[in-house]
């Protein structure tokens, strides 16, 4: 019997690489790659994957023709790799980058709102009711907005987007459940806390400390650095994933924590004491400096994933200092892919 196929969108990003990586690995699944390479893909990150398993594309998923071809299996590439049409797709392509969004917001729009609703209504159209697909959509804790110093999010909680990144996934999350509720599209949402691990580009807030700390450069923080997110390793979001997609009930939305809230302040000091014991660098807390607060910086995101334990076994299985210390493992044995990674930024 051959391995049902995949289509994953944004698979050359940081979470969509790690979830491709692990799925090559296990070797049940064939894997088609749609990702445009914007400078938050790279496609070094699964030039090593086997082709028997796993297939690139360079494309935008707002092109309707293209995505269809790749959703009905009328690309070429299913005929040269003797492959069947996908079973699932797994939406992870977007731009997520809050400060990119409230400097340039349009872009955002585009791909995370107009993107999503055209591999939706191709969905629609290739999959004519055909309850056993699945059309995942890959969200995030942001659409929430802020908490207060208690509670948690759960998938009741409203929607309150504050920035536009979090906005345009909050319309894409709406349409998402609109066409399951109006078409019967067999969807899925699943809203994530704040990832971090390997392949994470250093704009975000871990890689840059690590990056920052051995250049011996200043950190900035944020504001007063009290500003509280729930850290979830990315292979623990990954696992998740395929929990969702293998076993959750169509029509549903499953957050997925870390069960780790840490301030800004307190990460970047733990970060500071783990690579100065993992160098012999001293005194990186030196390097800690505050900067002007972010414009609608949320105060604290928190996520209450127990549907996610109660209805799908899933569990995280790194604490932030387990995943912590394989994160920063990582980035020491792969110096010359962070110099790449931030020329590609400038």
């Amino acid at each position: 019997m051959s391995l049902p196929t995949l289509l994953v969108t944004g698979g050359a990003g940081f979470i969509g690489t790690n979830f491709v990586r692990q799925l090559v690995t296990a070797g049940k699944h064939r894997i088609v790659n749609l990702d445009l390479l914007t400078y938050a893909g790279r496609r070094e990150n699964v030039d090593d994957l086997p082709d028997h398993l796993h297939r690139f594309v360079r494309g935008d998923v707002g092109d309707k023709k293209l995505a269809q071809s790749l959703l009905d299996g009328s690309h070429s590439l299913y005929k040269q790799a003797g492959w069947e049409a996908p079973v699932w797709l797994i939406h992870f392509a977007a731009e997520s980058h809050v400060d990119r969004s409230i400097e340039g917001p349009e872009a955002f729009v585009q791909t995370n709102l107009v993107g999503t609703h055209t591999l939706l209504e191709v969905a629609r159209q290739v999959w004519d009711g055909d309850a056993s697909r699945r059309f995942l959509h890959v969200s995030t804790d942001e659409v929430y907005g802020s908490l207060g110093p208690s509670g948690l999010f759960t998938e009741a909680t409203p929607l309150a987007a504050n920035s536009p990144y979090s906005a345009s996934k909050a319309g894409a999350d709406l349409l998402t459940r609109a066409y399951f509720e109006t078409y019967h599209l067999p969807t899925l949402i699943t809203r994530c806390s704040n990832n971090y691990g390997p392949y994470q580009l250093p704009e975000k807030l871990i890689p840059v400390v690590i990056d920052r700390i051995l250049a011996r450069q200043p950190i900035p923080i944020y504001g007063d650095g009290g500003n509280i997110r729930d850290w979830l390793y990315v292979s623990d979001h990954c696992d998740a994933l395929m929990q969702v997609l293998a076993y959750g009930p169509v029509g549903e939305v499953f957050n997925i924590g870390g069960h780790n809230e840490w301030s800004n302040l307190d990460l970047v000091g733990l970060i500071c004491d783990r690579l100065d014991a993992a160098t012999g660098s001293k005194d990186s807390r030196s390097l800690m400096t505050f900067v002007e607060d972010r414009l609608g910086h949320d105060r604290r995101y928190a996520i209450d994933a127990g549907k996610m334990e109660r209805e799908l076994g899933w569990r995280p299985a790194e604490t932030f200092e387990t995943g912590i210390t394989r994160t920063i493992d990582w980035y020491l044995e792969h110096h010359d892919w962070m110099a790449r990674a931030k020329q590609a930024l400038h």
